[in-house]
């Protein structure tokens, strides 16, 4: 009669050990099962092409140097206190300065989008056009405002009609 041998292997990763245990008669070579990452919002490229999985949703910061003025490190404090206390992984400050003349929104989106953030963090409506939240960026991201706190969730774009 075969003694059953009992196999335990540690595999550390970032945030944690994945630990297998296995019974029975194995070659010593046996790999068991593999865990594979997938490009998905939760993974994100690691050094050396591997993936990494992130532990929290991403979001990033944005303010127009404008409408901040002289409290933009004050505003930019905000957002990344409002990001740690909701539980996000802050992963950039998008800064806007009009008098480069680019389009506002189009760098934020293209960052949020690099990014794969949740959720884009501003001061408050006034660092919008005309104080109103862009519906085209809710439709992309979560949009969250400092002050006054309030979440503007993100909605599925819906599906028009052929006709």
């Amino acid at each position: 009669m075969d003694d059953e041998v009992e196999r335990t292997r540690l595999f550390s990763f970032p945030g944690g050990v994945l630990e297998l245990q296995s019974t029975g008669d194995v070659d010593e070579d046996y790999a068991g099962f593999y865990l594979q990452f997938h490009k998905h919002a939760d993974v994100e490229e690691g050094e050396g092409g591997g993936s990494v999985m992130r532990w929290k949703p991403t979001c990033i910061g944005y303010l127009r140097t404008d409408v901040s003025g002289v409290a933009q490190l004050w505003d930019q404090s905000q957002i990344r206190r409002l990001a740690e206390r909701l539980g996000y992984d802050f992963a950039d400050m998008v800064i806007y300065d009009p008098k480069f003349g680019r389009p506002p929104l189009a760098r934020l989106k293209a960052q949020a989008t690099r990014l794969d953030a949740e959720a884009v963090i501003v001061p408050s409506p006034e660092h919008f056009e005309g104080g109103e939240i862009p519906g085209a960026l809710v439709m992309q991201v979560d949009v969250i405002i400092v002050n006054p706190e309030e979440t503007y969730a993100r909605r599925p774009v819906r599906q028009l009609p052929y006709g």
